[in-house]
């Protein structure tokens, strides 16, 4: 019997071809974006006009000959600019928002850093692809808790107290005069301490299963002077001590978890009859289609390796997802015996959810 053989478009391989050729760059590009802010680079570049790669070498203290390559990758990729004539590089002061200034809310570094130590993983994760085995958040590569703290830190910066707790239904006035607070899945402590700071009047207690984060956020209260109102406590979002809160956040976790729905089920125990859970996830829309975008594709593809791995390790092992979209993260509240739930604030990367019971 002859085989059907399939008619090849050229023009359609010739364009995929250019997008494998680009996928291969940037996937290279990942690690020398890492070693620019690693060795400051993009720092240097900032607002200093154009510079020879002897020039940025000197002011990094770096070798001229890898900048030089360094350059070229960058040039090349658009990140920085080159002018043919005078054989010198720059950063745009747009570009240096995104490479150069950590207080900036487009600051991409830390994802950069995050994706970097992310597929280090790569053997574990291929082989849970055969077995459907999980890989908890702790068993990731070190690099992966910094880094993620400076992807979600500007964007939390600018919107926490700015934007996001003022779209909540009487819960700024709360915080103002004094209020009960956990944040569940603190991490670093990022958000407890932009809210400590905001809210002098109020008490925080920062939660997070993750030994080493609890102790990074310790010293950073310590370092702030905000020990006396702020406390971090290794537990899991199913079993975090307490009740009484006027307010339990969870920011950008709740997909990870193995049993989100018991998780919910704590929080509202441990909430007040008038209390509120901010749940704040990944920007997604409930359908796969409406998620075929570049932020979906990186959340996507972050998920593969650390959100849906990190539920699969826990009991129950829902797996959400990082693009779960609202009606899945509302059916969760629903479940939990909440009856409340809206949209309260998004941007381009967030949203954040209020819900009460």
């Amino acid at each position: 019997m002859a085989m059907e053989t399939t008619a090849i478009d050229e023009e359609r391989l010739n364009s995929f071809m250019g997008k494998v050729i680009g996928e291969l760059g940037a996937t290279v590009n990942a690690a020398l974006i890492v070693i620019g802010d690693r060795l400051g680079l993009y720092k240097a570049m900032a607002g200093a006009g154009p510079l020879t790669p002897a020039e940025l070498a000197r002011r990094t203290g770096t070798n001229e000959r890898y900048v030089r390559e360094w350059l070229n990758a960058q040039a090349a990729g658009g990140f920085v600019e080159y002018d043919a004539e005078t054989y010198r590089f720059s950063l745009p002061a747009e570009h240096a928002l995104a490479l150069a200034n950590e207080e900036s809310p487009a600051f991409a570094c830390g994802a950069f850093q995050a994706a970097l130590a992310t597929v280090k993983a790569e053997p574990e994760i291929r082989a849970a692809f055969q077995s459907g085995a999980g890989l908890g958040w702790h068993q990731h590569d070190p690099e992966l808790y910094e880094g993620t703290e400076r992807f979600y830190g500007p964007g939390y910066k600018s919107n926490l107290v700015q934007a996001w707790i003022p779209s909540l239904d009487g819960v700024q006035e709360k915080l103002r005069d004094g209020a009960q607070v956990a944040d569940v899945g603190c991490g670093f402590g990022t958000s407890t301490l932009l809210m400590a700071k905001e809210y002098p009047n109020s008490t925080f207690h920062g939660f997070d299963y993750h030994p080493e984060s609890v102790a990074r956020a310790t010293d950073r209260a310590d370092a702030a002077g905000l020990r006396d109102r702020v406390r971090f406590q290794v537990a899991p979002a199913k079993a975090f001590p307490g009740t009484g809160y006027d307010l339990v956040a969870m920011f950008d976790c709740l997909h990870d978890l193995g049993d989100p729905v018991g998780a919910a089920w704590h929080v509202r125990q441990a909430l007040t009859p008038d209390g509120t859970w901010m749940v704040v996830e990944p920007f997604a829309r409930d359908r796969v289609e409406q998620n075929l975008n570049p932020i979906g594709r990186a959340y996507y593809a972050m998920s593969t390796f650390v959100c849906t791995p990190n539920s699969l390790s826990q009991e129950v092992g829902l797996a959400l997802g990082a693009q779960a979209g609202e009606a899945r993260i509302r059916e969760v509240a629903a479940a939990a015996g909440f009856t409340r739930f809206r949209r309260a604030a998004e941007n381009p990367f967030n949203i954040v959810y209020e819900v009460r019971l």
